[in-house]
């Protein structure tokens, strides 16, 4: 129950976003906005989360992570009801509907990042890893329902998403509340001036390897959610697919998404050698299907070759998951993996309107950046991610751990 509780976190926050991409057409229809405006409902609720990470992190080191993640369930929820009354009753919606979404964001500060430190702390070794990848799971799976669930509700009227928030947040709150139980801190947090001069030299030290995982997670979420919006709007336009279909449509390749994260997550382990293979290969499998991607239009041969890149993601993030949570001491992890919680979000932030920008300018342009932009991820996570030197004298074999150049 304790990690059913712990997953229904993640569960909740991707909602805030995958929940809104079917919707997004309609939106714009119904509040006259530009594809530019529309795209902001998405990136405000980002750029909220990822600004109030960073303090809500510090802030579960110092205190506890129920203490933070309740509250900002309960802020989540509200946002909700805000952008909900707004769209109905609110002359003025579209501003006070991205308020409640800015107020969603910050909630959503306090809920997956806190989550992830919160299982390393109950959690250790392989059974940490695998929980994780459960954790990782989660997420994926919301973005695989939750279009789904987006489409049906809009069948109700477009708005009803934003009620259904509050009542997703009231299940993981009594979750929370009822099975989460801390361990005590077995001694009192360091002051603040301690705390920053403890996180200085956890960068000073492992500062190059946290850079390249920090960046491949943004860069994949980057490229997640930038290709949801671009398949959201032709699935619309040019092939007039809406309603629960689309949504299934955009659910698969989420579903392979989150297969793999499940799989991966139950079978590394604590093995950092294999972890960075599979980051690589991972990366890799998306630069290939996003540079073929150029050469298909038709839906079906689109979304088989598409499927590659998701399982590719599927390998990256349950692994990049393990290397941030499992090297980072206890006292500093929930700053640590706030923080990279926070980049995520500015992955997911950045996603809609860039590609928005990309679709109006070239669409085989778009799909060979987003090739480049996992090669350099490849390269980056090859050169800069370190696996201990003792791990590598136990006789893994990899390829890409004989490559090591760190």
């Amino acid at each position: 129950m304790a990690i059913l509780a712990i997953s229904s976190i993640p569960l909740i926050l991707v909602l805030g976003n995958s929940m809104l991409i079917p919707v997004l057409p309609k939106m714009k229809e119904e509040l006259g906005i530009s594809q530019f405006e529309v795209s902001l409902v998405i990136s405000v609720f980002s750029i909220a989360a990822a600004i109030s990470i960073p303090v809500l992190g510090y802030l579960s080191d110092r205190f506890s992570r129920k203490a933070i993640i309740i509250p900002a369930l309960i802020l989540y929820g509200s946002g909700g009801l805000l952008a909900g009354a707004a769209a109905a009753w609110f002359s003025n919606a579209y501003t006070w509907i991205l308020a409640g979404r800015i107020a969603q964001g910050i909630g959503a500060a306090g809920t997956a990042p806190i989550a992830m430190a919160l299982t390393g702390d109950l959690f250790k070794g392989g059974e940490q890893s695998r929980v994780l990848g459960l954790v990782e799971a989660s997420n994926g799976f919301g973005k695989v329902i939750s279009p789904i669930i987006g489409s049906l509700l809009a069948l109700l009227f477009w708005y009803a998403a934003f009620w259904a928030f509050p009542v997703f947040c009231l299940a993981s709150v009594l979750l929370t509340i009822f099975f989460i139980r801390e361990k005590k801190a077995e001694k009192e947090p360091p002051p603040v001036g301690k705390y920053v001069k403890g996180l200085v030299s956890v960068f000073k030290t492992e500062g190059r390897w946290l850079f390249a995982a920090y960046f491949t997670g943004a860069a994949c979420l980057f490229t997640l959610f930038g290709i949801l919006f671009y398949i959201s709007d032709i699935l619309e336009r040019d092939h007039q697919i809406d309603g629960v279909l689309k949504g299934s449509i955009l659910a698969i390749p989420l579903l392979f998404m989150t297969t793999t994260s499940y799989i991966t997550g139950s079978k590394i382990g604590k093995k950092m050698g294999l972890m960075k293979a599979l980051i690589v290969i991972g990366l890799l499998l998306m630069t290939a299907s996003f540079a073929s991607l150029v050469l298909f239009t038709r839906l079906v041969p689109f979304f088989a070759v598409l499927v590659v890149s998701s399982i590719g993601t599927g390998l990256v993030l349950p692994c990049i998951n393990s290397f941030i949570t499992g090297s980072v001491p206890t006292d500093r992890r929930g700053f640590v993996t706030s923080l990279y919680g926070s980049v995520r979000f500015l992955g997911v932030a950045i996603g809609p309107p860039v590609y928005g920008a990309l679709m109006e300018w070239s669409r085989p342009g778009m799909f060979l950046a987003t090739a480049g932009l996992t090669l350099f991820a490849a390269l980056l996570s090859l050169v800069l991610i370190h696996v201990p030197k003792k791990e590598k004298a136990e006789g893994s074999d990899s390829l890409f751990e004989k490559m090591q150049l760190t």
